[in-house]
């Protein structure tokens, strides 16, 4: 397995980054990271977060100093300079109302070609920002791909663009790092999960220590 995510992914990772990323991050929302030195500098992992805005993917990325794959609706695919560019970032394409496995594969390449790889524990995006209906998939990828699962919380984000909200608002958000998790040793839904559920708490716990 590659050290690192293939060399496009991480030019197009800064080009967006510096520019564009992190001064919104940093400045316009009083970006706040805790635990950065959790992250691995080399090697895939799934970094399992929770989901409360369409903003979480890229500040995920530009927390953790490193490009993370995350899946994207296939239809994106389509529009033939934009599909390249996803895909040199790590996006993966996932056909809407098909099987979760299609989406598992994708992560699983991801992972074998050096990405790290983000995976929303709640499968989508919660009113508060906590988790309580965790799914299992993350913690399935992990196992079969036996890379850890790192817990990045996301404090604040549902606020940057509430309902009704036409542009992006400038709000305090935090991100917190936790140590990684190790897989389930195999795919055994009670080990899968046990670890699912360490993680929710993980997250959870962060997220209540507020900003």
């Amino acid at each position: 397995m590659p050290a690192r995510e293939p060399w496009p992914g991480l030019v197009l990772y800064h080009l967006f980054k510096w520019p564009v990323v992190a001064p919104t991050f940093w400045w316009y929302l009083r970006g706040r990271v805790e635990g950065f030195e959790y992250v691995p500098r080399r090697g895939a992992f799934v970094a399992v977060c929770n989901h409360a805005s369409d903003f979480d993917p890229p500040l995920v990325s530009c927390a953790l100093g490193r490009p993370v794959a995350y899946m994207a609706k296939a239809e994106l695919f389509q529009v033939p300079v934009l599909a390249t560019l996803i895909r040199w970032y790590g996006a993966f394409p996932v056909q809407r109302g098909t099987s979760d496995r299609q989406a598992i594969q994708a992560a699983l390449t991801a992972l074998r070609q050096g990405w790290a790889t983000g995976i929303f524990l709640s499968g989508t995006r919660t009113p508060d920002g906590r988790v309580t209906e965790p799914k299992l998939g993350a913690a399935l990828i992990a196992a079969k791909a036996q890379v850890p699962l790192l817990p990045v919380m996301l404090w604040g984000t549902q606020h940057i663009r509430p309902p009704g909200c036409r542009w992006p608002r400038s709000t305090p958000v935090t991100i917190r790092i936790a140590p990684p998790v190790a897989p389930p040793a195999d795919t055994q839904r009670e080990h899968l999960t046990q670890v699912t559920w360490d993680c929710c708490r993980i997250l959870n716990q962060l997220h209540d220590q507020g900003r």
